[in-house]
């Protein structure tokens, strides 16, 4: 008799399993197809907070000419620029602006983040609302200055003035050359106002101003390469946790801190580069949206035709997922406020932001 009664408990429970899996199998299909009715013949925009022709810029456009072959219902992928005020401009039209219906993505350089901790100008967005589709590269930063300006190491920089070009008053272009002179006491005169990156190279090889900060290494790689091979330029520094092996003689910001105060400031500031090339989407997605985009991104970083056309860019490929960036940007969020007080006056020295 409980021979019997094991046999009929095991033949219900495999009939539930049937259709639990043949139950869930519809919902994957009645998903897919869904996803797949409401891209198709779409176009989707990635808002970029940098100008065109940046690494920054060959690298999304490389990451969303791939992507979309990977969306169900394959719509098309544009690139919009939108630069200005330090990454803010791009952030506060992703946040408030845009459509929350998956067919927006942001392609917005980290900075906005501890910009609306620490200074807040202009700030119209929350950050922790902003959900995360991944990053295609981590990427240390750098700052560097023209080879006629005799300004190769921080020890020069501390004798001698030099003059960085500059966008808004978030970005990094501004942000490290300010925090060098607060806490090192380096003599960088930032001369600020320019649109783009792409600006300040132009006006750098003008020899209008010497330098500048805030680029990843692999941007400089691809869209500079006659820089780094006829010795155009000297790299001072890098921006990162770790030393990037192709320039491993060129120091860490971090080390060039000469208290336990100044390396833990530095140290706050250097924190989000580690989210790299991050690409985002606006708050108030559909939930099967934002997974698509988050698969469609993840299947387009392991893509071998992305990889191999990111090699002939001399574009890296170093993917980060989504979690991970949440994490990175919730601890910037988190950032105990007496740190908050130290890293306002670095930046700002004895004057609180106007």
């Amino acid at each position: 008799m409980p021979i019997v009664g094991i046999t009929r408990g095991s033949r219900f429970l495999n009939i539930f399993l049937r259709l639990f899996i043949a139950s869930l199998a519809a919902s994957t299909s009645a998903f897919a197809e869904n996803v797949e009715d409401f891209y198709r013949g779409k176009t989707i925009q990635i808002i970029i907070s940098t100008g065109v022709g940046t690494g920054h810029d060959m690298g999304v456009r490389l990451v969303g000419k791939h992507m979309e072959r990977h969306i169900a219902g394959k719509p098309s992928i544009i690139v919009r620029s939108m630069p200005g005020g330090g990454h803010v401009v791009a952030a506060n039209f992703v946040y408030a602006n845009a459509p929350k219906d998956g067919t927006v993505l942001g392609a917005i350089l980290p900075a906005f983040i501890l910009h609306q901790v620490i200074d807040g100008r202009g700030v119209q967005y929350k950050a922790e609302d902003f959900p995360w589709i991944g990053s295609s590269d981590v990427d240390n930063m750098n700052l560097y200055l023209w080879h006629s300006a005799g300004i190769k190491t921080v020890e020069d920089a501390k004798k001698k003035i030099g003059v960085m070009g500059a966008t808004g008053a978030g970005s990094y272009t501004a942000l490290f050359p300010t925090l060098m002179n607060n806490l090192l006491g380096t003599k960088f005169r930032i001369v600020p106002g320019y649109k783009t990156t792409g600006e300040i190279h132009i006006a750098m090889e003008r020899g209008e101003v010497q330098g500048r900060a805030g680029n990843f290494n692999s941007s400089l790689k691809s869209a500079n390469p006659d820089w780094l091979r006829d010795k155009k330029i000297d790299i001072m520094l890098q921006i990162g946790a770790v030393r990037d092996p192709e320039f491993a003689n060129v120091p860490l910001l971090t080390e060039l801190a000469e208290t336990p105060a100044q390396k833990l400031v530095l140290d706050l500031f250097s924190g989000e580069i580690a989210m790299g090339r991050a690409f985002l989407t606006t708050p108030g997605i559909p939930d099967h949206l934002l997974a698509a985009l988050r698969k469609a991104f993840e299947d387009t970083m392991r893509d071998p035709l992305y990889i191999e056309e990111a090699k002939k860019l001399e574009l890296e490929v170093r993917p980060l997922g989504h979690e991970r960036l949440s994490e990175i940007a919730k601890k910037i969020l988190t950032t105990p406020p007496n740190l908050v007080e130290i890293g306002r006056t670095a930046k700002f020295g004895d004057q609180p932001p106007k």
